[in-house]
């Protein structure tokens, strides 16, 4: 498993919502700190990564892609992700 930072996220995100987000502020519904995505901890691995906040270890997004091409995007720990219009 290999240990990064949020900015690790910023291909996929975009890939996915079709921006950048890693400079979007976030809450952690588990402590309510409130930080940039980019700050959080991302644990990555061939299965996937899981974005865990960097106060309380909570998780906050979760990404896993399928060897068929699916993809499963998951957002437990924030209450939204606000982006910027393109």
């Amino acid at each position: 498993m290999t240990l990064l930072d949020g900015n690790a996220l910023a291909g996929r995100l975009a890939e996915i919502v079709g921006g950048e987000a890693t400079d979007s502020p976030i809450r952690c519904r588990h402590c309510g700190e409130v930080g940039e995505l980019g700050r959080v901890v991302v644990f990555a691995s061939a299965m996937g990564v899981v974005a865990r906040c960097r106060s309380c270890d909570g998780v906050l997004l979760t990404l896993v892609d399928a060897e068929d091409g699916r993809s499963w995007f998951g957002m437990p720990g924030l209450s939204a992700l606000p982006l910027r219009g393109r």
